[in-house]
Formats: structure tokens, sequence, C-alpha cells
């Protein structure tokens, strides 16, 4: 068990944190198993679009939800993350604490605002976001807002357990969304971080990634409640781990030292050895030295054999603040399902990679496995998932 830890005035020897629900809708459709049948297809869902001139870009190819349209009233993140909470509203307590995790947010607000002159560019702001996401849910309290790049939705994650572990929550709602926009785009054609192509994660030809977008879910509750209300404990948050490498605005460390850091810290906060861990659900950009970094850093835990490791960014693209929300329940599927999907687009791996990574499924029958996001500042994100079913 962990240590105990002061909330509320009294102690408390580690709430257990699980996931009682969730739900993504993804390039590959609407729900869990949409998402879990398409990466499983090895298709991609990276193609070719029109939703924004891209003859400035380098790329014209992402990975884009159906059906929305951008020249509705509704901001194309509104557009996924409505329906997709009114598909499990009766699920979600009034009481839960919202946390917004997402990195840009319902910025086709401001790019309308910049290109055409339109007014309310402050309605950009993801606490107007995380307004209407309360309204929707009905929720009692305003909720918070996670913005750490790529890592948001793993931070907001491993931020509702802390608050449920430490006692001061008994429910914590995490929602993320974010689209691809043409600010988005240009900001990282401009760093020359977009593949022409597809992304191919630990892929040896890799050449950048894929942008994606998605919106997704997950309820948290304490396992006391969870028990109480007679909720499905799906998973277990075990344990988690932040830090910052701090070595580069975009840049992530070469030696993969920060990832690793927070690798050890979600496994000793769950006071598991590296041994129980069975597979790993990797932030696999597809760029040349994100992919070569989370190696280095998995290879520094996990000593003693290499794992079933996989990146989802070849099948979705990188869904940016979304992306650690969509790895956590691909990640919790793997525990239920007993097997990893294939790393999409992988074709010829990596030397780095050889044993780890796989173009094929895979089985998996550990009962732990982990999710890692990195995003730009440095900040590298670990999240330790138990089997409870």
């Amino acid at each position: 068990m962990p240590p105990a830890v002061e909330g509320r005035g009294v102690q408390l020897a580690g709430i257990e944190t699980v996931v009682v629900a969730f739900d993504v809708v993804s390039p590959y459709g609407w729900g869990v198993e949409s998402c879990w049948e398409g990466l499983f297809s090895g298709n991609t869902a990276i193609r070719r679009f029109d939703r924004f001139s891209t003859e400035s870009l380098r790329t014209d190819k992402a990975a884009l939800v159906s059906g929305l349209d951008p020249n509705a009233d509704e901001t194309l993140v509104m557009q996924m993350v409505r329906p997709l909470i009114e598909r499990s509203i009766s699920a979600i307590p009034t009481d839960a604490l919202l946390l917004l995790a997402t990195t840009n947010g319902e910025i086709d607000v401001l790019e309308r605002s910049v290109l055409h002159g339109t007014p309310n560019a402050n309605g950009s702001c993801p606490d107007h976001l995380a307004s209407k996401i309360q309204d929707l849910c009905g929720l009692h309290e305003p909720g918070l807002v996670v913005s750490a790049a790529c890592a948001s939705s793993s931070a907001a994650v491993a931020q509702g357990a802390a608050m449920i572990r430490g006692g001061d929550r008994d429910c914590v709602l995490v929602v993320a969304s974010d689209n691809v926009s043409e600010f988005v785009a240009a900001g990282f054609s401009s760093l020359m971080a977009l593949d022409k192509d597809v992304a191919r994660p630990f892929d040896k030809s890799r050449r950048g990634l894929s942008l994606g977008e998605a919106a997704a879910f997950v309820l948290l509750m304490s396992d006391e409640r969870a028990s109480r209300e007679g909720r499905p404990a799906l998973a277990e948050i075990a344990g988690w781990g932040l830090a910052s490498d701090a070595n580069h605005i975009t840049g992530p460390s070469r030696d993969g030292s920060g990832l690793a850091l927070a690798l050890r810290k979600a496994l000793q906060m769950a006071d598991m050895p590296a041994q129980e861990v069975g597979s790993i659900s990797a932030h696999g950009t597809g760029t040349e030295y994100n992919d070569s970094m989370e190696m280095k850093a998995f290879k520094s835990v996990f000593r003693e054999k290499s794992l079933p490791t996989y990146s989802v960014k070849g099948g979705i693209g990188h869904t940016m603040g979304t992306a650690g929300l969509v790895d956590i329940i691909v990640a919790i599927e793997t525990l239920r399902e007993k097997a990893v999907p294939p790393t999409v687009n992988l074709r010829d791996v990596d030397d780095e990679a050889v044993g780890w990574a796989s173009p094929e499924p895979r089985a998996c029958d550990g009962a732990v496995t982990v999710s890692t996001n990195s995003g730009f500042g440095g900040i590298n994100c670990a999240v330790a998932l138990r089997a409870r079913q």
C-alpha cells in the first residue's frame, strides 16, 4: 500500500483511484470499439483533407473526425465533446469535479477573429470551454483547466487521481479535446515537425508526426464510492509521475532522463517493481528525437526484458492535448483484452526499437501497463494502470 497522505485534516491510507467510465471519438469513429478495431485493422486514418488550405504547409494529410463542420456555429471541439458527453450523461454525477485538458481549446474562435474579423476572440480561452462542458454535464461547480502541452490529459488524470488519493475529492471527470486547425498545422509545419506523408512511429524511415483530432473523457472515483454505487472498476490508476527535463522549448532530452524519472516515480507510487509491467503505451510521435528518447528511457527503467510497446499515432495522428487520454483508454483496453495493437504504419523497425515495437498485434498477459506522454517545454508524464476486472 502507498504511504498515508494528508487530506482534509485526517490521515488517509492511500485511497485507491479507479476508472469507472470512459469514451472517445477519434478519426476511426465514435466509441472505444471503433478506435480499438481501427488500430487492430492496421489501416491508418491519416489522409488528405481540405478543411483549410495546405498550400504553404509541409503536408496536406491529417487524421480528422468525420462529419465535423468548420462553418457551423458550434466550434469543432464542441462538435466532438457535446455528442460524446450526451452519450454517457447519465453516468456522470453532478458533484464530479471537471478537469479540462487541452492545448488549444476552441482555437477556431480565435482564427475566425484574426482571419475574418469576427468578434469575441476572448471566447477561445479554455475557461470558456470548461464552462460549456460544466453546463453540458450539469456539474455543481466550475472546473479546472490543465494545459501541459501534449501531456495535458495524462497530467490531468494524474492530478485527478492525486485529488482522490488525498481525500480532497471522490469523483473527478477528465475531459480532453483538440482539433486540427490551421493555427496548429502552421505551427508544426514551421517547426519542420510534420511528415510529408504519414507518421511512422519507431520506423527507420520516420520523418515527423501527423496531426490528428479527438475528444475523450474518463470518469475517476475512489474505490469506496465506486463500490458503494455499484459501478464497475475498469482499471486502477495505480501510480503516476511527472518530470521536466528542462532541455529545450520543443526538443526532448536526448538521453530520455526526464521520461525515465517520470516512469520511476509512477512505479514507486504504485509500489510495483518494473518486472510487473506487461506493456507500454508510448507517446511515439514518429519524430526522430522523441522515439529515440523514449526507447532510451524504457531501456533504462525496464532493464531485464523488452516489453510489447506501441503507439497509436500512426493510426489517428497526434491528437495533442487529447493524446494522453486516448492512450490511457487504449491501454485499459489492452488490459481487458490481453492484447496490444500494432503500431500502424510501422514497416522497418528502428534498431533501437527492435524487440519492443511491432507492426503486428501481440498478446499481453500482464495485469499492469504504463502510458507515457511528453510535451513541449520538457514535460514528461507516466501513468501506471492496474487491471481490476
